[in-house]
């Protein structure tokens, strides 16, 4: 019996001698993935960061383009200023007495129809004018337009009323004998259109019209103004 647990003690005291003698090895999985995490965080957040920037960047980008599409279609229609149209509309008369060939002459108290047509973001105001009608190049009457105001984008309307005679011109036997008149009308408007209460721009038109008067009908007729 001594002999078999002298055996046996010297079996155990081998096995733990091979035990003491086995490397201990590090986790190194364990610490290689801690490591893997500790990296990744800050690049992570770098990451984020730089997409942040960029976005903003993006959204200041779109900023500016729409204002400066806002700001270039408001500098392209509503600021931008146009001279307004001036022309003979239409007219009645309230005497028509016109002569024959032989004595040629004619003398008309007629009601013109003038309009001011104002495509502006701004009333337009003018100042006192004359408009002057002639026949042929010569001057057959002529009335005063008073100042007025044009509202913004609309067309200002009044009547003026002119007293046209002429006698003993060449030309005006053979117009009565057809029945038609050819007259025509100048006159000018100055005056300021202005925009938003704030700014005001000087602006002219000019009138230049042709019209027939039917001696027949006692009708103004085809108006044309450029």
């Amino acid at each position: 019996s001594l002999s078999l647990s002298l055996s046996l003690i010297k079996k155990n005291s081998y096995i733990m001698a091979e035990k003491e003698q086995q490397p201990a090895y590090p986790l190194a999985s364990t610490n290689g993935y801690a490591r893997s995490d500790q990296e990744a965080g800050p690049e992570h957040a770098k990451e984020l960061r730089r997409k942040k920037r960029m976005k903003c960047f993006i959204y200041i980008v779109a900023f500016v383009i729409f204002q400066t599409a806002i700001i270039a279609l408001f500098g392209l229609t509503i600021m931008k200023v146009r001279s307004p149209k001036f022309r003979v509309r239409s007219a009645t008369f309230d005497s028509f007495d016109v002569g024959t060939a032989t004595s040629p002459s004619f003398k008309l108290k007629m009601n013109a129809e003038l309009g001011v047509k104002n495509t502006n973001f701004g009333p337009y105001k003018f100042d006192n004018s004359t408009i002057t009608f002639f026949y042929k190049g010569t001057q057959v009457g002529s009335t005063n337009v008073l100042k007025s105001r044009a509202k913004l984008r609309s067309t200002k309307k009044f009547t003026i009323a002119v007293e046209l005679s002429l006698t003993g011109n060449s030309d005006l036997g053979a117009d009565l004998t057809s029945g038609v008149l050819q007259l025509t009308s100048q006159s000018s408007l100055r005056g300021k259109v202005e925009l938003f209460k704030v700014m005001k721009k000087k602006k002219s038109t000019n009138m230049n019209c042709t019209m027939n008067i039917s001696t027949t009908a006692k009708q103004l007729q085809n108006v044309v103004c450029k």
